[in-house]
């Protein structure tokens, strides 16, 4: 489990180098978007 979360904070570092993620708190309303491809 150690190696996902390394992984997980890898990546975190890699966005937020990008651009800078706003903090979440309960309650907040996040717009999400996503296609989604359906078939075989």
């Amino acid at each position: 489990m150690d190696i996902l979360r390394q992984l997980e904070a890898e990546q975190a570092a890699k966005i937020e180098a990008k651009r800078k993620l706003p903090e979440f708190q309960p309650g907040d309303t996040v717009r999400v978007q996503v296609r989604v491809t359906e078939g075989t």
